[in-house]
């Protein structure tokens, strides 16, 4: 969890596009996005990073996004001048109110409910790692307070679209069912299909849901509750965050046991690629960096280069093909495939720096391994933002074996960042990476390479196809510029998001 020092008031973009509203008579189309977290106030993967970026992308294309989130204390303590917008005497267990306060220039709505979430550490697990045992009333508390706002229950704030992130915020889209008279739209998105929140049946009455919304057409998913489906049934329309994982999610190899739910609703359903925040990452004025740089001055990169072979305890050596990892450790992540892997990044005098934790056993493979030979295995268990921007501007190329993967974020940061992305030909990896086939490096377009099948022998086939590549650099130099090239902000992505917005709330500005 991180803070942000200071905060203006309000991001620039909707202080300009409140006064020009305001000068023609016309209002903001609000929009409430519902997120279980949001950098830089707390994370642990990219919906953080979605949930803080979308916003200001969105002020853009003339919307109010307020984000609804947890009342976390790193989301408490970053809150400025926050007022009370709602009371919840009786809110699971305890009272609670509503917050309204700006922080790290985004409009912020907390639950303050200590008894739900004044708790150390990470948002969804105790200091075992193991599932808060009270996650369900926790995150049921998140879109019951959503669907409360949805009905106007706060006179200063009544939002004209509800935008659901995955799993947690789910079962807003079932409170707000049956409704009477107007409701606000409902847009739920699904950053991964493979979490969906589901708990025991016996828990509809403490989470205050209707019996009847307990069915194979609502939210019942194998005699349990399923946070997730909620979202996908009752929601008007679902995005997913790439065309390709839209496709995906279809299929029962890939839909998790939701495909069919998925089909039904195929006419609402669309993908959406993830962009990143340029202004965030952008190696040209990145101080989390040594050396700042362009796409002509890639020269500059050489300094990183050394830096982080030097924090990752590796052998500063030039000539050695550093690849970098950012990723939590797990199967998803395929990195497992990569620890087996490692004799032949070894053979062609690769080095790995990997920034990431999760599954036991895998850190432990990798702790092993670096121990065994750290001239070329470097590993920092753990998250550390400063540390991700260094990998991203340091390594020559950034490794993504996942077996599956609805968008991927690293692999935009480092086409952003000059360093050459190593992907599986999946998900949003595949829509956002130009294999350096023959073909597209005789074009002169390619921007790193994709692999199948997602097996030991398909990563060690990239190996060596990366091993090529290095060699011939002026190959390699032009796929790093086509990479810092490509625009991977959330400009295109925001203008999609606002034409499904309008086309939900046609009547508003």
């Amino acid at each position: 969890m991180r803070l942000e020092p200071e905060a203006p008031a309000w991001p620039s973009g909707v202080t300009r596009l409140r006064a020009s509203h305001d000068a023609l008579g016309l209002c903001l189309m609000k929009i409430l996005s519902v997120a279980s977290e949001v950098f830089p106030l707390i994370k642990t993967g990219g919906l953080a990073d979605v949930a803080s970026a979308l916003p200001t992308a969105l002020a853009a294309q003339g919307f109010e996004m307020v984000t609804l989130t947890c009342g976390y204390p790193a989301v408490l303590a970053a809150l400025r001048t926050a007022e009370t917008i709602l009371p919840l005497p009786d809110f699971f267990g305890g009272s609670a109110r509503l917050l309204r306060g700006t922080a790290a220039a985004l409009d912020i709505i907390a639950i303050e409910a200590p008894h739900l979430y004044d708790r150390p550490g990470n948002p969804y697990l105790g200091a075992d790692g193991a599932d808060w045992p009270d996650n369900a009333v926790r995150f049921g508390a998140l879109g019951y307070a959503a669907a409360t706002l949805a009905r106007g229950a706060a006179p200063a704030y009544t939002p004209d679209i509800v935008h659901l992130h995955d799993w947690q915020a789910g079962l807003a889209a079932a409170y707000l069912q049956p409704h009477d008279g107007a409701r606000p739209g409902i847009v739920a998105t699904v950053h991964n299909l493979a979490f969906q929140g589901i708990f025991p049946h016996a828990l509809l009455p403490v989470l205050r849901l209707d019996p009847k919304l307990f069915s194979t057409a609502g939210l019942e998913f194998h005699g349990s509750i399923s946070f997730l489906k909620a979202a996908l049934v009752f929601a008007d329309r679902i995005t997913t965050v790439s065309p390709t994982y839209a496709d995906e999610i279809r299929t029962p190899e890939n839909g998790m046991g939701l495909d069919g739910v998925l089909r039904a609703r195929g006419a609402d359903l669309r993908g959406i690629l993830n962009g990143i925040d340029t202004d965030v990452w952008n190696p040209a004025t990145d101080r989390l960096v040594s050396a700042q740089f362009i796409d002509k001055q890639l020269v500059r990169r050489a300094a990183n280069k050394a830096v982080l072979q030097k924090k990752f305890g590796l052998r500063v050596d030039p000539a050695a093909l550093l690849c970098g990892v950012v990723s939590r450790l797990t199967w998803q992540k395929g990195l497992d495939l990569l620890l087996e892997a490692l004799p032949s990044l070894r053979s062609h005098n690769m080095q790995l720096a990997l920034l990431g934790s999760g599954e036991p056993g895998l850190q432990a493979g990798f702790r092993a391994a670096s121990e065994c030979d750290a001239d070329h295995v470097g590993c920092a268990f753990t998250y550390d933002e400063g540390l991700a921007h260094l990998v991203q501007a340091g390594s020559d190329a950034l490794l993504v074996p996942s077996r599956f993967e609805p968008c991927g974020l690293t692999q935009l940061c480092a086409l952003r960042y000059g360093s050459v992305p190593v992907v599986t030909r999946c998900g949003g990896l595949a829509d956002t990476v130009i294999d350096a086939n023959p073909a597209a490096l005789a074009q002169g377009v390619a921007t790193g390479l994709q692999f199948m099948p997602v097996t030991r022998a398909g990563l060690e086939h990239a190996l060596r196809r990366l091993a090529d590549l290095w060699r011939n650099k002026p190959a390699w130099r032009r796929m790093q510029r086509n990479g810092m090239a490509m625009d991977v902000s959330w400009r295109g992505p925001a203008a999609e998001f606002a034409a499904l917005f309008r086309a939900l709330r046609p009547g508003v500005a």
